[in-house]
């Protein structure tokens, strides 16, 4: 048996040794290098486009939007976004032209030598903006898209709750700074346009070159390279990047690469969506939820892109793990005048998650009970229906967990001991915090079946098999638990198997890699495709690995030159039912469920919160490699640290002006605490050998447990994230002061 086993990283070693080749680490024969010319403004008029006389501008290729051969529309969710900027632009950094040399010198130098005027148009810089006539842009009303979830009658609980406890909360935006900044080489090869890059959804990048250049999808091929870190930041944006590496390899007639620096990097891509979130929730004396009303507000940047399902996501999950039977919840993705923001991992759950895990505490401090006592209370038990009707269904004891994390971390003696620490402790205060939370695996609603995903196994003529997926390995271990999987269903030893490049010319779309989906939604789809595999071959030869093996050759010898594959599409389970109109019914096929810890210690000389224990206790279904997957968790809390106390995205004008690792701080391996992490399995019949999706999750919890600690250290309640030294010490003066 493989799943469940301890593997190593079956692309390590080639990473460790410094082998693995990533994007610009290729070179092609008469390769050009690209760049991008950007708007200077939040938004305005083009009026004129200035080329230093002193440069050859000759030797460049130059394109702009009169060069794209079809819609100038990034196609994704809505086609609104431009591929290039033709006579206004919405954002800073907007791109407006693309030039090209063979000399990475003469770029940069030429790059500076380009000047775009633009006469300035009134800009939205905040979502809660008034939206005045002259700053509409989209609709009537700058929204991009509107949710409500509606369960029992709110309105008349509200009028007769003994208790109604109210609550805002807002959470900054996030850069991903992933190692490997955004990177693509575009080149002509047998008649077919090719995007090869550091990119997570190869099929989406197909669709996108497909719609701009009005050619049909065989004329193009796109390969991922190595990619190295995304977490959701190579969803959306690297169809932008393939484009207009494209666009420059036509014109030049030769191979194009661009690699964005750290600092364009940051300062024109995706981030996460700030929030602001409201929370009015009736409770009876005992802490009882009555009912709960919630607003969501997402920042979406200047358009579309994939506000609409982190919007989604979000509202899905603002209740947090608890029943309450009468709900709304109402959110909106409004449009500013900034970057657009997109996928991030979590993808909405985190601010809406921190909301309601503040809030709970929130409630507690209101009613005089212990917040982990007012959450025993309120967590859902099976039998009993979430926000949108769902029943919770799937034998997770959310209690026993919730209490094997206080065990772990020594809450109750914990909180005693740090009481007692912080009133003879001149400067430093101790705290202890929780949260309780979960997120919903695969594709919201009926995605995973508007996708229809397909997966493929292929018997090689030497008796190995390969994994034929558009997954994509970004750090996560995909290639390893996928390898797991396959090599178990078909009971062969690991070094049999081995996973294709995901390449839009040979492997079928199985879907992008989000969503905490490829485990739980494609593993399960590998594990068919092997049944197929073993049910085209010669009866009796599912026994072990020798008989298989010799099955593939045998059956390779008698059909020359022909391929054998076993295949399998997704099909939504009976027991699954989505009213997407309505928001009804069951929105994700499982969810992972958690309940974090988090130690802290506040100084108060320095105002700098520093986290010093972590306990991280989640049920994930069937484990596939425990290493991987404790890597995971333990990766995602550290970002949640960061987004919790010291990634602060500061805008000028609407662009970040902070764009670089000097002054946007992330945490260092010096920063962090011990993250232990322990799992429970309830196995869920989705997945293969009941495995969940994890890699969102650990995301998902990591600010507002530490938030819920400063907190009690503090005795404060604190409602804004990130929560930097100087926005402490603000915090603070303005509570002694009122």
């Amino acid at each position: 048996m493989t799943v469940g086993a301890d593997i190593p990283r079956v692309d390590g070693v080639d990473k460790l040794r410094g082998v693995t080749r990533y994007v610009d680490d290729l070179t092609l024969e008469g390769m050009w290098h690209g760049a991008t010319i950007r708007s200077p403004r939040a938004r305005g008029r083009i009026t004129n486009i200035h080329f230093d006389p002193a440069v050859a501008w000759d030797e460049f290729v130059i394109v702009d939007h009169r060069d794209i051969p079809g819609p100038n529309e990034v196609a994704f969710i809505e086609n609104d976004q431009p591929a290039l900027a033709a006579r206004e632009v919405r954002f800073r950094h907007e791109p407006v032209l693309l030039i090209a040399h063979r000399s990475p010198a003469a770029l940069r130098r030429a790059r500076r030598a380009i000047r775009i005027d633009v006469e300035p148009l009134p800009a939205v810089l905040s979502p809660h903006q008034p939206v005045t006539p002259e700053l509409l842009q989209y609709c009537d009303d700058n929204v991009f898209k509107r949710i409500d979830i509606s369960k029992g009658d709110v309105a008349a609980v509200f009028a007769a709750a003994p208790h109604v406890i109210e609550g805002t909360y807002e959470t900054g935006a996030q850069e991903h700074v992933y190692l490997e900044p955004q990177g693509m080489l575009a080149y002509h090869e047998d008649g077919r346009l090719v995007a090869r890059g550091s990119l997570q959804c190869p099929y989406y990048v197909l669709n996108a070159l497909t719609h701009l250049f009005a050619r049909p999808p065989e004329a193009f091929r796109v390969i991922q390279t190595p990619t190295g870190g995304a977490f959701g930041g190579k969803e959306d944006f690297p169809s932008i990047l393939a484009i207009h590496a494209a666009l420059l390899a036509e014109r030049a007639g030769a191979p194009v690469k661009m690699i964005y620096d750290r600092q364009e990097d940051m300062a024109a891509t995706t981030k996460r969506h700030p929030s602001r979130v409201r929370h009015r929730t009736a409770v009876d004396d005992d802490g009882r939820l009555l009912a709960m009303e919630i607003e969501v507000v997402l920042d979406a940047g200047a358009y579309v892109s994939l506000s609409p399902v982190v919007l989604s996501r979000g509202c899905l999950h603002a209740t947090g793990p608890y029943y309450c039977e009468n709900v709304r919840v109402h959110g909106e993705a409004r449009l500013t005048n900034t970057p657009p923001n997109g996928a991030f991992r979590g993808f909405g759950a985190p601010q809406t998650l921190f909301a309601v895990e503040r809030h709970m505490n929130v409630i507690a401090e209101h009613l005089g009970l212990d917040p982990a006592e007012l959450r025993r209370r309120n967590l859902l038990r099976d039998g009993q229906t979430m926000a949108t009707g769902q029943v919770f269904r799937d034998g997770t004891d959310l209690v026993g967990l919730f209490e094997r994390t206080l065990e772990l971390s020594s809450y109750r003696q914990r909180r005693k001991q740090h009481a007692a620490f912080n009133a003879k402790h001149p400067y430093l205060r101790r705290g202890v915090g929780f949260a309780s939370f979960f997120h919903g695996a695969g594709f919201t609603g009926a995605g995973e079946k508007h996708l229809a995903s397909e997966a493929s196994v292929a018997g090689l003529p030497d008796g190995t098999v390969e994994v034929l997926t558009a997954q994509t390995e970004m750090g996560q271990g995909a290639l390893t638990v996928l390898s797991q999987i396959v090599a178990d269903r078909l009971g062969i030893p690991l070094a049999l198997v081995r996973v294709a490049t995901p390449d839009t010319s040979r492997v079928p779309n199985s879907g992008p890699t989000v969503a905490s989906r490829t485990v739980m939604i494609v593993g399960r789809l590998l594990e068919r495709a092997c049944d197929d595999l073993v049910a085209r071959l010669p009866s009796g030869t599912d026994e072990g690995c020798a008989a298989l093996s010799d099955a593939i050759r045998a059956w390779h010898a008698a059909n020359h030159g022909q391929a054998l594959r076993g295949h399998a599409r997704y099909s939504q389970p009976a027991s699954i039912a989505w009213d997407e109109e309505h928001y009804r019914g069951d929105a994700y096929a499982c969810y992972a469920w958690a309940t974090h810890a988090a130690e802290v210690e506040v100084d108060l000389r320095t105002f700098i919160a520093r986290v010093t224990d972590y306990v991280a206790v989640q049920e994930v279904g069937k484990v596939v490699n425990p290493t991987l997957a404790r890597g995971q968790i333990q990766g995602g809390v550290a970002q949640a640290i960061g987004w919790a106390l010291t990634e602060d995205v500061v805008l000028e004008d609407g662009a970040m002006a902070n764009n670089q690792m000097t002054n946007y701080i992330i945490p260092a391996s010096g920063d962090l605490p011990p993250i232990r992490v322990y799992f429970e399995q309830q196995p869920t019949p989705y997945g293969p050998q009941g495995a969940k999706g994890l890699g969102e999750l650990p995301m998902d919890g990591g600010a507002p447990a530490v938030i819920n600690a400063v907190c009690q250290a503090l005795g404060t309640s604190i409602s804004q994230i990130p929560l930097t030294p100087e926005r402490l010490l603000e915090h603070l003066e303005g509570t002694a002061g009122g």
